[in-house]
C-alpha cells in the first residue's frame, strides 16, 4: 500500500454535494477573514473524510456476522426487533453499535441473505448512545433472511445530529457478508438483531470496524 492511501481514502458519493457546499462557503469566508476561511478549510477536510468510503476485507468464513458499522458497542441486550420488519414478537439480542461523528458512516450488510423487508419509520433525535434511541429515534430496518431460513435484523437511527438516513437495497435483493447498504449522515448508530440463540461474541466498549470485526457467530453452538 502507498504512503499516500494510508491517509486519503476515497469518498462515498453522497458526500460530494456536502464537500462543494463547505467548499463555497470557506471561499466566502476567506473574503471575510483568513482566520474564519482557514476554519472553513477544516470544516470541508472533515466533511470529506466523514463521507470516506475505504475499502474492507471481510473474514470469508460462512456464517460470521459482522459488524455494520464503525464505532463502538454500546448496548447488548435482549429486546424485540422494530414491528415494522414482521418478524415474530420475541426479544433477541440487540448489539448497538454508536458512531460518533468522526467514524465512517458507510454500513455494510452484517451477513449474506436476501432482504425481506426495509421499512422506515419517522422519529425523534435524541442522542443515538441512549437506550431510547432505538424506539423513539428515525430509523430504517431491513430483515436479512440467511441460507437456513433464519432472519437477522439490521436498522440504521439517527442520531442527536443525524438528519438523514440513505439505504441503497430494496426487498428482493441478495446481499453478499459486508456488502455496502447504506450510510447515515453525521453521528447516528446501528442495531443488530441475532436470530435466536445467536450468541454475541463481543463486548460493551469494543470498537467495530464495518465489514471485518465478527459479531457472531450463526454456525456456533445456540445458548439454552
Amino acid at each position: 500500500m502507498r504512503m499516500h492511501e494510508t491517509f486519503i481514502k476515497p469518498m462515498h458519493r453522497e458526500g460530494i454535494k456536502f464537500v462543494a457546499i463547505f467548499a463555497a462557503v470557506t471561499l466566502v469566508l476567506f473574503l471575510v477573514s483568513d482566520l474564519l476561511g482557514w476554519i472553513g478549510v477544516g470544516l470541508t477536510v472533515w466533511c470529506y473524510y466523514f463521507f470516506r468510503d475505504p475499502e474492507r476485507v471481510t473474514p470469508a468464513r460462512p456464517g460470521l456476522v459482522v459488524s455494520p458499522a464503525d464505532g463502538i458497542v454500546s448496548l447488548i441486550e435482549p429486546a424485540t426487533p422494530p414491528a415494522e420488519l414482521g418478524m415474530p414478537d420475541v426479544p433477541l439480542t440487540r448489539i448497538s453499535v454508536f458512531m460518533s461523528v468522526f467514524n465512517c458512516h458507510v454500513n455494510r450488510a452484517p451477513v449474506a441473505g436476501e432482504v425481506t423487508a426495509v421499512a422506515y419509520r419517522p422519529g425523534k433525535f435524541f442522542n443515538a448512545s441512549l437506550d431510547k434511541a432505538s424506539a423513539d429515534n428515525e430509523r430504517n430496518g431491513l430483515c436479512i433472511r440467511v441460507a437456513d431460513g433464519r432472519d437477522l435484523a439490521v436498522v440504521q437511527i439517527a442520531g442527536l445530529v443525524a438528519r438523514r438516513i440513505v439505504c441503497f437495497v430494496s426487498p428482493g435483493e441478495a446481499l453478499q457478508t459486508g456488502e455496502r447498504f447504506g450510510l447515515i449522515r453525521f453521528g447516528s448508530r446501528l442495531d443488530v438483531y441475532l436470530p435466536e440463540g445467536v450468541v454475541p461474541l463481543v463486548s460493551i466498549g469494543q470498537t467495530m470496524v464495518a465489514g471485518e470485526t465478527v459479531l457472531a457467530e450463526l454456525n456456533a453452538p445456540t445458548s439454552e
